[in-house]
């Protein structure tokens, strides 16, 4: 399960890369420039798209560190535009593929802590089921959401991505 659900962040960080890409064709075609969609959100007292961003590749790469024990990398959170967004998800992908599913042994009782937690723990089952995929999925589908609600052409495939059926 472990291994299956980084393999599942990866693919919707790769899904949500693709949606960058038609939110910059959408302000080209549209004529405007696309970091008026960077500070876009939803609510008021939401982050912005920029951070939902950072967000959702914090949460995959801390997740798998946490797991593993592995020293996750340090992202500046300097992000203004589209391309620098995607730069940070093509880092978050290429050290998710340097996690070696042997690097997870344990992983179920690891103690995980959270900076913003001091003293507390979770286990790792609990923190993978009670934060890790949610809070990943929540900050993948706002920043879907933001632009959407901006008008850029997506659509529940362009979130999804790819699924491969099998034949009966």
């Amino acid at each position: 399960m472990i291994v299956e659900t980084f393999a599942q962040f990866s693919k919707m960080l790769t899904n949500l890369s693709n949606i960058l890409d038609k939110a910059q064709k959408f302000a080209d075609q549209k004529k405007f420039d696309s970091v008026n969609l960077m500070n876009a959100r939803l609510a008021p007292d939401q982050f912005n798209f920029i951070r939902q961003v950072q967000v959702a590749c914090d949460t995959a790469k801390f997740g798998a560190a946490r797991l593993t024990g592995i020293d996750a990398p340090k992202f500046e959170d300097t992000e203004t535009t589209l391309a620098e967004l995607q730069q940070r998800i093509r880092n978050t992908l290429e050290f998710l593929s340097t996690v070696k599913p042997e690097a997870f042994k344990g992983w179920e009782s690891k103690k995980t802590l959270n900076p913003r937690r001091e003293g507390k723990y979770l286990p790792g089952d609990e923190f993978l089921m009670q934060h890790a995929i949610p809070n990943f999925y929540f900050h993948v589908a706002t920043a879907y959401s933001i632009l959407r609600h901006n008008g850029v052409e997506i659509g529940k495939m362009d979130y999804l991505g790819t699924i491969t059926y099998r034949d009966l």
